[in-house]
């Protein structure tokens, strides 16, 4: 590994990654809305939602489980939340015995709506050597709920823990066993790829829509309005997409800032992903922004700033003024006046909703990263690392959820003073969310950020803290990703902190279910989308659902 002396380490860059432009060109920049269209679908939306109200009073039982689950899946629910609220209500007092199929898909339900089942559910499906009975070995829609039940497992839950190894096995062993391309094989493959509770729920609308069009016990009045609904969203989140893509343009930092990732549309995808129903317009503008923002800091920091630099800005930061700026380096500069010039954004958005308390803790937020980054950067470049227990608590600062999520604050309704100072209080849910993330991003672009062996990454301060291999490093990021999942599980679920807003807890829990999206199978999808993400993109932004 290259050394540096002492004497200039401050003054040299860190080797650079060579980011791709972005992949879109004018594809969103030059969509105009259809108006008409949008009134059409919204007519249409209005009058199939009384058929479905009327299909959701007069069903019950096992069939009223696997309804409501249909009408979720197929992104319609929150048309429905009251009439849902009640059925969960229902389904939750049920006092019946239902098969593996229908017993897993009530517990994964209830649970992912906050309502607190126990595992004891599953008891009945044990043989006496405490293993599930082989004779459910070949039930593939059971096999199928129960592994999905078993990715909202929270800590001691040993049956579940179970679950998933005798789920994975078996279904794994099926999805070779099918000849033929089917609805079931394709479900199989799915789930395997990525359990229905940590993926984001509107890309799983977008697939499931397409696996239920094709299986022959779909609901026609479902499916006709599932896509129709969906068609609507699309063309607001074009919309939304080129009023964002106008707004980074003017700035023209692609072209300023050659070192920085010009990923916009990633960033609105990640927008969609917290919030994807029509009225969190807002958020998911102030989610990509704020993705930005956090994407050209880490950047510069990362990929080109030398610490003399890094150490500047982040003392002109601290001012948090114009005055001065000309001795910043140029391109420090330009990254100066954007920073500015979102915060003024953000000042005028929160006296507009009548957030006029939130400034200020965005502020802070935005210092608070910088400091981090840039300590981050004296570790990495003077190869002075510090214990794993020390790197990750600054981690939790540069996975960037207290700046982000303080952004989120004005598009918030219901957002108080009291729910920030909660989200800076370090709960566990916001801690367990965050490291999932760190994680991930981890496992996913440390081959990238050692810059071919030049630079140390997180992976070696595992590996020197705990005198351990690179295998054995990576294996134990995989585990504290899951231990992270059980944790956030356990937040959503028994609701052990109930003064934390259920709105902001959604929006930690779906940017868990992003992250794991984004960087699974130790990949960099925000960095390189053309390898996965950019496939979601399309299905989301790009091509509408022929009805």
């Amino acid at each position: 590994m290259e050394e540096f002396s002492s004497n200039s380490v401050r003054d040299i860059r860190p080797p650079m990654n060579k980011y791709t432009p972005s992949m879109w060109g004018d594809i969103f920049s030059t969509f105009s809305s259809d108006d008409q269209m949008q009134e059409t679908y919204a007519k249409s939306i209005e009058a199939g939602k009384k058929d479905v109200i009327s299909m959701l009073m007069n069903t019950s039982s096992g069939n009223l489980i696997v309804l409501l689950d249909t009408i979720e899946h197929l992104g319609l629910a929150y048309h429905f939340e009251t009439e849902m609220k009640q059925k969960l209500d229902e389904i939750y007092n049920l006092n019946q015995e239902f098969d593996l199929f229908t017993t897993a898909l009530r517990f994964r339900f209830l649970r992912q709506h906050q309502y607190q089942v126990s595992c004891d559910v599953f008891d009945k499906f044990i043989g006496k050597d405490n293993k599930f009975e082989d004779i459910h070995s070949s039930d593939v829609e059971g096999l199928l709920s129960l592994y999905e039940a078993s990715h909202v497992r929270v800590h001691g839950e040993s049956v579940l823990e179970e679950a998933v190894a005798f789920t994975t096995e078996h279904l794994t062993r099926l999805e070779q066993e099918f000849q033929e391309p089917s609805v079931s094989k394709e479900k199989v493959k799915q789930a395997l790829q990525q359990p229905l509770h940590k993926g984001v729920p509107i890309f799983n609308i977008r697939r499931y829509i397409s696996t239920y069009e094709r299986d022959e016990s779909s609901n026609q009045l479902l499916l006709e309005l599932a896509k129709i609904n969906f068609n609507f969203l699309q063309n607001l989140y074009k919309t939304e997409l080129s009023q964002l893509i106008s707004w980074w343009n003017k700035f023209d930092l692609k072209s300023k800032l050659v070192y920085a990732r010009d990923r916009i549309v990633e960033c609105y995808h990640w927008g969609v992903a917290a919030n994807f129903e029509p009225q969190y317009s807002h958020l998911r503008i102030a989610f990509a922004k704020s993705m930005k923002l956090a994407s050209i800091i880490d950047d510069t920091y990362d990929n080109y700033a030398t610490l003399a630099e890094a150490e500047l800005f982040t003392q002109h930061l601290e001012r948090w003024n114009m005055e001065n700026i000309d001795q910043l380096p140029g391109y420090m500069q330009i990254v100066y006046r954007f920073i500015m010039s979102i915060y003024e954004d953000y000042q005028h958005d929160a006296t507009t909703h009548d957030k006029s308390f939130a400034p200020p803790y965005f502020k802070e937020t935005v210092k608070q990263l910088a400091r981090a980054y840039n300590q981050e950067q004296i570790w990495i470049m003077e190869k002075q690392m510090p214990s794993f227990e020390e790197y990750m608590k600054n981690s939790v600062i540069t996975s960037c959820i207290y700046m982000m999520f303080t952004a989120l604050i004005p598009g918030i309704k219901s957002a108080t003073k009291e729910d920030i100072d909660w989200l800076l209080s370090e709960p566990k849910i916001v801690i367990s969310t965050a490291m999932i993330g760190r994680h991930l991003q981890d496992l996913s672009s440390h081959e990238r950020e050692n810059r071919k062996g030049k630079l140390l990454t997180v992976v070696d301060c595992y590996m020197k803290d705990r005198n351990v291999s690179k295998q054995e490093a990576l294996a134990k990021f995989v585990e504290l990703v899951e231990e992270g999942w059980k944790n956030v599980n356990t937040e959503w679920v028994m609701q052990t902190n109930r003064s934390a807003p259920k709105e902001i807890l959604k929006l930690l829990l779906n940017y868990a279910r992003v992250a794991d999206d984004t960087y699974k199978n130790y990949f960099d999808g925000y960095t390189s989308p053309e390898n996965g993400v950019a496939t979601q993109i399309v299905a989301l932004f790009v091509d509408p659902i022929i009805i």
